[in-house]
């Protein structure tokens, strides 16, 4: 994958449908046919996707998404490659939205997609050059209550030091737009800005409630931040053992 460069008319836009994109979930069960892009990475609602496509069946796949203004769905690799034949993916994925486009002169493609709402795979379809499944619309549960106001309270902090500390150790500022006050919202860009592995990030997108995600996110942001903390207390001390007058002690 490939981060093609977008214009900011193309970004508002994204951000203005975002919300739109995430609510409007069918009902659970509700069956449709959908494209699959298996992926080495789990998209979450409102996730921004930059893509590079270059396999003939893949382009002819986000050529069809294109012309019917149609999603795709984003799954996880669980065995497999991206490249080749088909991939076996995770059950549990999320449906693209393409936002902007730009072909090159050889037929490949540069995208960005937003991830819009989840979905669960109920057969594979394996007719078409590419990938495909039948699907149901798959929405996590949203208490919007006591409770998953009082976790969103808890964590909007915890996600600025978070992002401080990220910035500290990559020497660069983590940006994160502004910090949304709804759960269901805060818990996907939890989900999001988390570094943790593939794996860990699936069983995220897998939560069936936002206040099962929430907790989740709690218990990871708690160990990676103190991780994080112990690895710069760990650099910091290692660099002042190895600086002498001239900036390095030398062995007798």
């Amino acid at each position: 994958m490939n981060s093609p460069e977008h214009s900011d008319a193309g970004h508002r836009r994204s951000r203005i449908d975002l919300q739109d994109m995430i609510d409007s979930e069918r009902s659970e069960g509700e069956p449709m046919h959908l494209p699959l892009f298996p992926l080495n990475v789990v998209l979450f609602p409102g996730m921004m996707l930059p893509l590079h496509v270059f396999e003939p069946r893949y382009r002819e796949m986000i050529s069809h998404c294109i012309e019917t203004k149609s999603p795709f769905g984003v799954v996880l690799i669980r065995k497999g490659k991206e490249v080749g034949g088909f991939a076996i993916p995770q059950d549990i994925g999320t449906t693209a939205r393409i936002v902007k486009t730009k072909r090159e002169k050889d037929g490949r493609m540069n995208i960005i997609a937003i991830g819009a709402r989840r979905f669960k795979i109920n057969e594979l379809d394996y007719s078409r050059p590419y990938l495909s499944a039948h699907v149901s619309e798959h929405p996590i549960v949203d208490e919007q209550n006591q409770t998953t106001a009082a976790l969103g309270e808890r964590l909007r902090p915890k996600l600025l030091e978070y992002a401080e500390l990220l910035s500290t150790v990559h020497d660069t500022k983590m940006q994160l737009s502004r910090i949304p006050q709804e759960p269901k919202m805060l818990a996907y860009m939890l989900a999001i800005a988390l570094q943790v592995s593939n794996e860990e990030k699936q069983q995220l997108l897998e939560a069936e409630s936002v206040a099962q995600l929430l907790r989740a996110e709690n218990k990871i942001l708690n160990r990676e931040m103190l991780l994080t903390r112990y690895m710069l207390e760990t650099q910091s001390e290692l660099n002042a053992m190895s600086s002498g007058p001239t900036g390095y002690i030398f062995s007798n």
